[in-house]
């Protein structure tokens, strides 16, 4: 299953420069099971989270995608440890928790399973066959839609499409806190 794994990098220009993306892919490249490719997709005309996202899914090949925000990192046993979680559960989906930088810790969802029924957020570093991930997209939202990015409506999608979705309860990444976390807004200027 590993050799299966590519990961899906969607980065802001600003992260082209600041060091954020690099900091990003060396820990993709550092993993103790390396994926078998990484897909980057660049936000270069300022369309948004949705867009971004979906043009690195849409060049994937593998069987199975890793999504990483260019702002954060994955810790080295990450990839390891949400595809033996996957393959020992069955999961169509799965997500970790993380360790925080510049913030404090919200545990939020942490140790909490998933709940088809109530579904809540868990973040997009996250591991998900690639066909269902296709199949539900990242859109945009509709003009005047109370329905949340487009990370939630993922999630959303993926409970709606009876995606069996898993909570490994351990921080296999870091979430890096800082002034330019602004996924989903199309004009967003990250510092």
């Amino acid at each position: 299953m590993h050799a299966g794994i590519t990961v899906a990098v969607p980065a802001h220009p600003a992260r082209l420069t600041n060091g954020l993306l690099a900091r990003a892919l060396t820990s993709v490249w550092t993993q103790t099971y390396p994926p078998a490719a990484v897909s980057g997709a660049v936000d270069v005309h300022r369309e948004g989270a949705a867009v971004t996202r979906q043009r690195a899914l849409d060049q994937v090949g593998t069987d199975w995608v890793a999504f990483l925000d260019s702002d954060d990192e994955l810790l080295p046993q990450h990839l390891d440890r949400l595809s033996i979680c996957a393959e020992q559960t069955g999961a169509d989906f799965v997500y970790s928790w993380f360790e925080p930088v510049g913030m404090a810790d919200p545990l939020g969802h942490f140790g909490i399973p998933f709940d088809v029924a109530h579904p809540h957020h868990t973040t997009m570093t996250v591991l998900v066959r690639t066909d269902l991930a296709r199949r539900v997209g990242f859109v945009a939202a509709e003009a005047g839609a109370s329905c949340g990015n487009e990370d939630w409506r993922f999630i959303c999608g993926l409970a709606a499409g009876g995606a069996r979705m898993v909570h490994l309860a351990e921080r296999t990444w870091r979430y890096h806190a800082h002034g330019g976390n602004t996924s989903g807004i199309p004009g967003r200027g990250d510092a």
